[in-house]
């Protein structure tokens, strides 16, 4: 008898499979890159240099450089030379020119709206956050200074203290015109240690 030869790297395959092993994906190694027919480029620069593009088609100088040049152009096909002419008088090249700028401006223009709302939605949820964060800490503090105000209370203030001492200092001032002192360990009104019933 001898024994079977052990072999790790080897699939063990179905009986009767006729097609090759797939080789196993090693989970310790990234995948390697995929061709792609589609060129790639950055998003997030396409992004910023569509921001510059429609930046750059909302202000006045656009409109004034594109006013000038339709002018020029218009200019150029109706007064030069008939050989010199390149777009005649329907100005077929200048309109389809116009609706090309036009069709690559749209999209642009919502690129760069659509990432401008992605940063509000972003602020707004920090701002939302911020705001929770204030109005729990609002919370906490008032529920702070309102037990600060129950503890002081039941605490003797100065001007209480105040007001005690004036009473007692009046109250010794009448009896001392009275005509005899009597100290507060000797008030009728408050029993002494010994009972009344024991003299």
């Amino acid at each position: 008898m001898t024994p079977e030869r052990e072999t790790p790297n080897r699939e063990r395959t179905p009986s009767g499979a006729t097609a090759a092993p797939r080789p196993r994906a090693r989970l310790d190694q990234p995948r390697p890159p995929r061709r792609r027919l589609l060129p790639e480029w950055d998003p997030e620069a396409f992004g910023r240099l569509s921001e510059r593009i429609a930046r750059f088609l909302g202000t006045g100088r656009f409109i004034v450089w594109m006013t000038v040049v339709i002018i020029v152009w218009v200019l150029w096909n109706i007064f030069a030379p008939g050989d010199l002419r390149f777009d005649h008088y329907p100005f077929i090249f200048l309109t389809l020119m116009l609706s090309l700028q036009a069709s690559y401006a749209a999209p642009l223009i919502l690129l760069a709206q659509n990432r401008q709302d992605d940063r509000d939605r972003v602020n707004l949820e920090q701002d939302r956050k911020q705001n929770e964060r204030s109005i729990a800490d609002t919370e906490y503090l008032t529920r702070e200074i309102a037990s600060l105000r129950i503890g002081l209370g039941e605490v003797a203030t100065r001007d209480w203290i105040r007001s005690e001492l004036q009473d007692l200092m009046k109250e010794l001032e009448a009896r001392q015109h009275d005509g005899h002192v009597v100290f507060p360990a000797e008030r009728p009104d408050r029993p002494s240690g010994r009972d009344v019933e024991d003299r």
